[in-house]
């Protein structure tokens, strides 16, 4: 059961994402909240997987928000849901640390399928996002010599991680490359531990900031 706390200030959205959570086999919502006060007190009396995450919110809002949670409490995923598709927007929260980004326009049925996603370690994103990503750190990021004989990544490594930054799932790079989904979580922690990153989030960010995809 993936435990899912909930930060929305629309009490209509919040209530339903509290009801598609609670509607899904295999999902709970633990809690949810219209605003980050008391952010500590409250992860640790709902003790949840993954936080959804609105980026808007009066008071401290979710990009500021995320690093906070991620430094005391690492277990927790963060997956950002955002009306907002601007640039700044989505480089300050990936850059954040949360583990995925999506638009409130994203169908119930693809942010369960994000939920599960950032909870098996994977780093979804929606195809726009994914792009803006990918060119904002082409543009801005300073270059790098020799990041790929530094890293010494194998071919099989080096594919699993170029779908990681495409945001796909463990589940789902597995059936792409017909593995068993242990198979890709041994190779992901290998990818981690030559990057040296702990989560799917900065394999990704370093993957494309150092040009290793």
């Amino acid at each position: 059961m993936i435990r899912v706390a909930i930060f929305e200030d629309n009490k209509l959205m919040r209530n339903a994402y509290e009801a598609i959570c609670n509607g899904t086999p295999g999902l709970m919502c633990c809690g949810a909240f219209a605003d980050t006060d008391d952010v500590s007190f409250k992860i640790k009396k709902t003790q949840p997987d993954v936080v959804l995450m609105d980026i808007e919110m009066p008071g401290k809002d979710g990009v500021s928000t995320t690093p906070y949670i991620i430094k005391h409490f690492p277990e927790v995923k963060i997956l950002i849901q955002t009306v907002f598709d601007n640039d700044d927007k989505i480089f300050a929260a990936i850059c954040a640390g949360a583990s995925g980004y999506i638009l409130k326009s994203t169908t119930p049925a693809r942010m369960v399928e994000a939920i599960e996603q950032v909870h098996d370690g994977g780093s979804p994103m929606t195809p726009y996002i994914a792009s803006r990503v990918l060119k904002l750190f082409q543009q801005f990021a300073p270059p790098f010599k020799d990041a790929e004989e530094n890293y010494a990544l194998s071919v099989r490594e080096k594919e699993i991680l170029a779908l990681m930054t495409g945001g796909h799932g463990l589940p789902a790079i597995a059936e792409k490359i017909f593995v068993s989904y242990e198979t890709v979580r041994t190779h992901v922690k290998r990818i981690y531990k030559k990057l040296h990153v702990a989560s799917a989030s900065a394999a990704v960010v370093k993957a494309i900031r150092e040009k290793l995809v």
